[in-house]
């Protein structure tokens, strides 16, 4: 396994871990999850409610009954790394930055960029190396960026937030933002994971700076300014991307996979992807087993795991970017559906859909 940094390392994200993230691990060995809890321990914060802040500033809080968490990533990926070295004989070679990789009929060769390293060969590269993905830039067929797939976003950490339960995630919808969403996610210890991001083409088109977007948001939105008078800002802001699922985005070539965010399956609804990227992991690695169980690592046969992505992941996210662009600039409508949710039946629905 290849790292371009070392363990504990910042990684630029909203921090959520949904429910579904420990369920897969499971999967893998039943130890994984509450290992993975105890590791945690000291920086996570356990939730189990989202508040949905309606334009109008109705909120809807919705619990949840399956254990979901936040955690910094400087600690989260430290924590799976941990449960790597702890249950497999996994080589980790960290600090190894991949600068090329050629992929021939008999295997790939895997350039570092550092020349005293020396390059590597593979029967088969699983690219799980995020949204600006080398694995992708250099062996899938060139694409140009489509904005309407792409959301941009900024974060900083504050302490000192107030009416802010460490149980609750805020989602604040806005109404002068078609697309897009500011959250105050507690991640443990009085500290939160604040944000704002938006689709990639409402930035390019309105040449918004997210930035002062989000200083604006804490010092001036009625519901928002309050809380933060008295908070600190811990971190500076900053910035980004997110590829979302529901772009067909190919995930396999001869010899190569790709994973999570380089595979663009982002929640286009809510943002995270961690759930989605230990999903597409565990296919991955299924389908390398079948791969050196064969022989075969053409394009052809590595085929069986875009299927089984579309299957298990994409038709879903698909749903939820259509959902997603249909609520896009319907200010009233996202008002609409939290007043309706005080009816329990329609509360039912709406946690189904956005859940």
């Amino acid at each position: 396994m290849l790292d371009k940094a070392s363990f504990p390392r910042d990684k630029i994200c909203g921090d959520a871990i949904p429910s579904p993230t420990l369920r897969h691990l499971a999967r893998l060995d039943a130890a994984y999850a509450p290992e993975l809890r105890e590791l945690l321990a000291p920086h996570r914060a356990d939730t189990t409610f989202s508040r949905l802040l309606a334009p109008n500033g109705r909120a809807l809080r919705i619990q949840w009954h399956n254990p979901a968490c936040n955690s910094p990533r400087l600690h989260f990926d430290a924590a799976l790394l941990t449960l790597v070295r702890r249950h497999t004989a996994t080589e980790v070679l960290e600090n190894y930055a991949v600068r090329k990789l050629e992929a021939d009929t008999e295997g790939v060769t895997v350039w570092p960029a550092d020349p005293a390293r020396e390059p590597l060969r593979a029967a088969l590269v699983i690219g799980c190396d995020g949204a600006n993905s080398v694995v992708y830039r250099q062996l899938a067929p060139p694409a140009r960026l489509n904005r309407a797939y792409q959301c941009a976003a900024v974060r900083a950490y504050y302490q000192g937030v107030g009416e802010a339960p460490e149980n609750t995630s805020d989602f604040y919808f806005l109404q002068e933002f078609r697309a897009g969403y500011c959250w105050v996610f507690p991640v443990g210890n009085g500290v939160y994971n604040v944000g704002f991001g938006a689709l990639s083409e409402e930035i390019a088109y309105r040449r918004l700076d997210l930035k002062q977007v989000l200083h604006d948001l804490l010092t001036k939105h009625p519901q928002l300014a309050p809380r933060f008078a008295q908070a600190i800002q811990l971190t500076p802001i900053t910035g980004f991307g997110l590829p979302l699922g529901g772009s067909g985005r190919p995930v396999h070539g001869g010899r190569w996979l790709l994973c999570g965010d380089a595979a663009a399956l982002i929640d286009p609804l809510q943002g995270h992807g961690i759930d989605k990227a230990v999903h597409s992991g565990i296919l991955a690695a299924q389908q390398a087993q079948r791969s050196f169980q064969a022989a075969r690592f053409d394009a052809d046969y590595l085929a069986e795991y875009a299927r089984q992505v579309e299957r298990h992941i994409g038709r879903e996210l698909a749903r939820r970017y259509r959902f997603m662009r249909f609520l896009a600039g319907k200010a009233w409508l996202v008002n609409l559906a939290v007043e309706a949710a005080r009816w329990p039946w329609l509360r039912q629905k709406l946690v189904r859909a956005v859940g």
